[in-house]
């Protein structure tokens, strides 16, 4: 036999739906997806995650000038005019003034020089990290040679750059004159930065000049802010920054349309040395060791806590290193024999909070505050769902004539009473029990004067019994008959 049942109404259902969301986690909505970048700009994801428009508007790199020691830079680009100084080459085969590309395969100078220092301008067009900054472009030969790279570090040194950037490097052993050039340039107040090396290209291992004492050794992530996976490692790596499906400036004879896109050490390199220019537009009067202490101390930690081998100190974060309050130190923290502590900047909220023993990281802050607030929001609806339910399923009792649950202090069941049948009814002939015997009284007060309390017995008194003495109805010595071998008495009482 089967029972035909109505079906749940909507609003149980819902009810049951965000009660089960709610015991189970957090409440995701995943968005709309986007359309496909179809603009320069928007193939820029690396801005967007370093916050470089906030950037902008503290600094954009005036008054500083980094050297990229590269093949050349074309400086007729749209994107680079007017962004590129008289340069230098280091070589007979090389650029006499860098100002020219001859890579016609990845025009590789170019685009660094584009994502440190583009001017932007529209949808169109790229923009580079420090826009106002200047670039000295040195043109190294087309094969990388020890003593060409020393001479263009001196050169650059010598000639206005505060920061050198080297998307470049070699395995093996370090050269002397490239070490004793790095050297020289720390000695002049220039921040050198390298990057680690493509493990596809150069090994594992740190390349050179970025395993140099004192130099920013720089390693790639991806756009999830993952270690990207050709990246080289090695105790040597000092922060990380984008590096994968980097858009950037190129040569008419590599792109028609002006632009390519890449990944690697070497765009990420190119990032770093853009916001070590914003570093040191910032802070004009910060010598070269401070301006490596204050990015390594507001790097995000990533991967194992502390330095580690693919992450150095973390990530760059762009408005930390613009913005936190940071410790002043006498020498650059990487350079052989300076005690390297561990990151130590403090905003100005750190300084009267040690922080939460626990912290969490989140890389999506913007996410964070749409989820957090779409949680609260099923929340209150899971709240306000129940009240109403609550509220019908009262009015429906009352409206079939059954019993309204009540509201008072005991909730919304009934008060527990006896159970049936309870106390259980005398035998016949026998009298009313006592106003303070049985449960508790429910009807009017008995009438007549309280039951006596004994006192205390007198001197040689027998002990009071627990319960006050009850003679039997007239006629019976006791409410049962006897049940001994002589069984019930043969007649009436006498």
């Amino acid at each position: 036999m089967t029972e035909n049942r109505p079906g749940r109404p909507m609003w149980k259902a819902a009810v049951a739906a965000l009660a089960v969301g709610l015991l189970s986690g957090p409440v995701f909505v995943a968005p709309a997806p986007a359309a496909a970048a179809d603009t320069v700009r928007g193939l820029q994801w690396h801005l967007d995650a370093l916050k470089i428009p906030q950037a902008h508007k503290i600094t954009r790199g005036r008054g500083v000038t980094v050297a990229v020691i590269d093949g050349g830079v074309h400086a007729a680009h749209q994107d680079l005019r007017g962004q590129v100084l008289p340069g230098f080459g280091t070589g007979p085969d090389t650029v006499p003034d860098g100002r020219t590309d001859p890579d016609r395969e990845n025009a590789h100078g170019t685009g660094m020089a584009g994502i440190i220092a583009a001017r932007g301008g529209g949808a169109m067009r790229s923009l580079g990290i420090a826009p106002e900054a200047r670039i000295l472009p040195i043109s190294l030969g087309e094969r990388l040679d020890n003593v060409e790279l020393a001479t263009g570090i001196r050169w650059a040194t010598d000639h206005g750059a505060t920061v050198v950037s080297m998307s470049l490097g070699e395995a093996g052993p370090e050269s002397p004159a490239v070490a004793e050039a790095v050297r020289y340039a720390q000695s002049k107040d220039v921040v050198v930065v390298a990057s680690v090396g493509n493990v596809s290209k150069t090994g594992r291992d740190v390349t050179t000049p970025a395993r140099l004492s004192g130099v920013v050794a720089v390693a790639a992530t991806d756009k999830l802010g993952a270690r990207w996976d050709e990246s080289a490692t090695g105790p040597e790596v000092v922060v990380a920054a984008p590096g994968a499906r980097i858009i950037s400036p190129a040569s008419p004879a590599v792109s028609p349309n002006g632009y390519g896109v890449g990944d690697g050490t070497s765009p990420a390199a190119a990032v770093v040395s853009g916001v070590v220019a914003l570093i040191r537009s910032r802070y004009p009067d910060a010598d070269a060791a401070n301006v490596v202490n204050r990015l390594i101390r507001t790097a995000r930690d990533e991967g194992t806590s502390g330095r580690d081998p693919e992450f150095g100190f973390g990530s760059v974060d762009v408005l930390a290193a613009l913005t936190a309050r940071v410790d002043p130190v006498e020498a650059n923290p990487l350079a052989s024999g300076t005690r390297s502590a561990a990151p130590s900047a403090r905003s100005a909220a750190d300084e009267s909070d040690d922080g939460p023993a626990v912290a969490f990281k989140v890389k999506n802050e913007a996410g964070l505050i749409v989820v957090s607030g779409l949680c609260l929001a099923a929340v209150l609806v899971g709240m306000v769902l129940l009240v109403v339910a609550l509220r019908r399923s009262r009015r429906r009792r009352r409206a079939r004539g059954g019993p309204v649950p009540p509201t008072g202090a005991h909730g919304p069941y009934p008060p527990v009473g006896p159970p049936p049948g309870y106390p259980a009814p005398p035998p016949p002939g026998w009298p009313a029990p006592m106003p303070h015997q049985g449960p508790p009284h429910q009807g009017p007060p008995h009438p007549g004067p309280p039951h006596p309390v004994p006192g205390p017995p007198g001197p040689g008194a027998p002990a009071a019994h627990p319960y006050p003495y009850q003679p039997y109805p007239s006629g019976q010595s006791s409410p049962h008959p006897p049940t001994g071998p002589s069984g019930p008495p043969a007649g009436p009482p006498a």
